[in-house]
């Protein structure tokens, strides 16, 4: 695979239809988020222009549609929210500052080259994560969608007053957020290739709201002001400025993980590969600007870039042609999105968060994993109820934690103490020889595969087998990569085997390997020559170094031998 080339004008028409159609796919989300985030739908539109229109001309992902998103648009109402609530004067104005900063964050990550770190987690915590999201943002529409306003307290307090709800409910509201979910749901797939079912049930729900119910009581998106936005200069206050940064670090990250979540399922329907660094400049440099205008933060979204590509698309052009024409309704067509009612955006929103939760997973977690469900659960319950960023901290730890438990285990069945010609390791048939030779005097300490930390209590458990040896061969031929805690495990057991006069060769330490020891100090504890590259040779030495034994016997209740054959001075002092 090949990254292609990101603008060209090859494929004109597919591009610009392209384009026309994931615009035409945006608008009605871009509003609907925009009122869900408590920015107003005009955050909503100037964020799908500005985030489309950048990230598509400085991204790494040509067929790639940035807008504002379902998790995005969570964490934003949060911080508006929480901004609002303590600076209600300046508190937007802040958050439109965090989304700034999230750019700038993107921005560093792009340029330390960090893009192939960011989804490297457990896919058990993305999938929790993401549900956990979705379930957010369903419970969040609950109060516009039965015709109420929103209740404070976010998540926690809209759960608790759904009693209240219900009993209040608007039948009229109500019933177009029902319809609007009707429509998205039930709409034949046939049609859905011409239109979004989200722009049609906009325009049925806001005409019926206008024909039906003229004289109700309808809560509706109000006056959009048309033209180009203002710009907002970072606003914050000096006791906020941690809030601030830690919120645009979360921002900034979760929009990093949602864009090259979208770019590896653009990859593997076009069949190219993305540019993860360029992409997250890109990235940064939109939300960079959206929050200068006062719009909402984005990432790649992934219903819009497949429909980019099933329409044809190929390159950066269509984005840049959707992210103008979106521009064009801001600047001159406002005032037609005046009268939608906010129900109808709230089912809209609410079919978001039911798509975002991950269906598939949560159905099979546990026929696959059992320690993967409790891991995604808790994720999801963490991210709900208490904050994102716990969420994803907890939920990676612990994972990680289980990973390296899991693969410790694994490496500690390479980690073997051999004094005779058995079975666990392949010996060849001069080595079988020597060690029967050897009468069980020569230990054979062989380890495989990388050695992590967790593999240290192996090594530190097989060093017991040692006590009634002459001389250890330890061999590390066939360890690619030794890790600090293990070498050092490694450095008592030779310690040990040295202080009690015990000969040792280390056999086939190479490249990294033996840099880490020779850091370490481990190669001065032994003369040059016991330090070989064939473990055949290694154990010729050993076994001729053996007493034997009538000379055993004679030297009962003496120091073993060995120490005085060392030829560093040091060690026989």
């Amino acid at each position: 695979m090949q990254i292609t080339n990101k603008i060209h004008f090859r494929n004109l028409r597919g591009d610009l239809f392209g384009g026309l159609t994931t615009a035409i796919v945006s608008l009605p989300l871009a509003l609907a988020f925009g009122v869900a985030s408590g920015a107003g739908a005009v955050a909503g539109l100037y964020g799908a222009v500005c985030v489309g229109f950048f990230a598509a001309l400085f991204g790494g992902t040509p067929t790639l549609i940035s807008e504002p998103t379902g998790p995005m648009t969570v964490v934003m109402t949060a911080i508006v929210a929480g901004l609002t609530a303590s600076n209600p004067e300046n508190g937007l104005a802040m958050a439109f500052t965090v989304v700034m900063l999230a750019g700038i964050f993107q921005i560093i990550f792009g340029i330390f080259k960090l893009g192939k770190y960011v989804t490297l987690m457990p896919y058990s915590v993305i999938s929790g994560f993401m549900s956990g999201i979705g379930v957010i943002l369903v419970i969040l529409q609950i109060a516009p969608f039965l015709g109420q306003a929103a209740p404070k307290g976010g998540v926690i307090g809209t759960v608790q007053s759904i009693p209240q709800l219900l009993v209040n409910i608007d039948p009229i509201e109500a019933g177009l957020g029902a319809l609007t979910l009707a429509i998205i749901f039930l709409m034949p797939s046939k049609f859905k290739r011409f239109v979004p079912p989200q722009l049609v049930a906009l325009v049925v729900g806001t005409v019926l709201s206008l024909v039906l119910f003229p004289g109700a009581d309808i809560r509706r998106i109000g006056e959009i002001p048309m033209g180009l936005p203002q710009l907002q200069m970072p606003v914050f206050t000096p006791g906020q400025v941690t809030t601030m940064v830690l919120d645009g670090v979360v921002l900034g990250m979760l929009g990093c993980i949602d864009t090259l979540l979208t770019a590896v399922i653009a990859d593997s329907i076009t069949r190219t590969q993305h540019d993860s660094d360029k992409e997250l400049i890109g990235q940064g440099i939109g939300n960079l600007v959206s929050g200068l205008c006062g719009g909402l933060p984005g990432a790649g979204a992934t219903m819009g870039t497949v429909v980019n590509i099933q329409t044809g698309a190929t390159s950066a052009v269509s984005g840049i042609t959707r992210a103008l024409i979106l521009l064009v309704v801001v600047l001159g067509a406002a005032s037609l999105t005046q009268t939608i009612p906010m129900a109808v955006l709230a089912g809209i929103a609410l079919k978001v968060g039911i798509d975002i939760l991950d269906w598939s997973f949560l159905k099979r977690a546990h026929k696959v994993s059992l320690k993967g469900t409790l891991i995604m659960y808790g994720v999801l319950l963490l991210t709900v109820f208490v904050d994102l960023i716990v969420a994803v901290g907890v939920g990676v730890f612990i994972a990680n934690i289980l990973t390296i438990e899991r693969l410790s285990n694994l490496q500690s069945q390479d980690v073997k103490t051999i004094s005779d010609a058995d079975d666990e390791i392949v010996l060849n048939q001069e080595e079988k020889q020597l060690l029967d030779r050897a009468n069980n005097r020569v230990l054979l300490f062989y380890l495989s595969g990388p050695m992590i930390f967790g593999v240290s209590k192996a090594i530190a458990r097989e060093h017991t087998a040692m006590a009634d040896h002459d001389v250890l061969v330890l061999d590390l031929s066939d360890v690619p990569m030794l890790g600090v805690t293990a070498s050092l495990a490694i450095e008592n057991a030779i310690k040990d085997a040295v202080e009690q006069g015990r000969h040792v060769f280390i056999v086939g330490a190479t490249g990294s390997v033996q840099r880490r020891l020779e850091k370490l100090g481990i190669f001065d504890l032994l003369p040059p020559q016991n330090l070989m590259e064939d473990r055949v040779e290694a154990l010729r030495q050993a076994v001729a170094l053996v007493p034997s034994t009538d000379k055993v016997a004679a030297n009962v209740g003496t120091a073993r031998p060995g120490l005085s054959d060392f030829s560093d001075p040091a060690l026989q002092q």
